[in-house]
């Protein structure tokens, strides 16, 4: 596709700590090459922006490889944007139009605290993964592989849940701020797995706990969640997720 230039108003979400009050501030931007990611084009607006002296736009990225999961926003409402299975960082300027008008701000969620303009404290879902989302192994030399023999659709169920990322947009897409899918994806991958079993009869019902502690909501079937993940995780997750937890429960009834 040969590269055009593009003209956008860029309305971003600027907020200088969480105990300010923030407002959408009209940026004017030209010569944005079509060939740009959405966070090159940022760059070239904090450009402009230093020359200026003007404060440029903190936003959270890292490997802009769509591996990370630290660049997520909101782009017209959308988590990451338009396209489907895409990141904000693999997300190109090619789908814009000439004189768009984008809205930026960053995923809310009272489990998301702000920290400054776009950037957000997503260390809630690390601290659900820490409930249970891990394995117990013995030390020393590594098990011969043969050792668990592990189906191939189980091994790509599996993989395709432990795919998810941590970026949070299903938590920004959920009406309800659910983390539902996220949680269901890193119980899915270790439920179905021999080396997932010691932690299985308490890992769902800790990492549920600690999900709702932290102000996550509840799932009410939508489906927003799948449909603004970036790896496609599926909501067949949250089945998992809700068959492993009663699994505990009932598990816990019967001592």
């Amino acid at each position: 596709m040969p590269e055009k230039k593009i003209s956008l108003i860029l309305k971003i979400w600027r907020q200088k700590n969480p105990d300010q009050q923030g407002k959408l501030v009209t940026y004017e931007l030209s010569d944005i090459s079509s060939s740009m990611s959405f966070l090159e084009m940022l760059d070239l607006l904090n450009e402009q922006l230093t020359i200026k002296a003007e404060e440029p736009v903190a936003f959270d990225n890292d490997c802009r490889e769509g591996i990370c999961g630290k660049c997520g926003a909101m782009v017209n409402g959308t988590p990451h944007g338009p396209e489907r299975e895409t990141t904000l960082c693999q997300l190109h300027m090619r789908h814009f139009k000439d004189g768009d008008t984008i809205y930026i701000e960053p995923f809310r969620s009272v489990a998301f605290p702000l920290i400054k303009d776009l950037v957000i404290d997503r260390s809630a879902l690390d601290t659900v993964i820490m409930a249970g989302g891990y394995i117990s192994v013995n030390a020393g030399s590594a098990v011969e592989a043969n050792t668990h023999p592990v189906g191939r659709d189980v091994a790509e169920q599996a993989m395709d849940s432990a795919a998810c990322i941590g970026c949070g947009a299903c938590v920004a897409a959920c009406p309800n701020a659910s983390a539902m899918l996220f949680t269901g994806a890193k119980i899915t991958q270790l439920a179905l797995l021999p080396q997932g079993q010691p932690e299985r009869k308490k890992r769902a019902a800790s990492m549920v706990k600690t999900m709702d502690k932290l102000g996550f909501g509840g799932c009410t079937n939508i489906g927003e969640c799948e449909k603004a993940c970036p790896k496609n995780i599926s909501i067949t997750n949250i089945a998992r997720l809700n068959h492993e937890y009663m699994r505990t429960i009932l598990l816990a009834d019967e001592k």
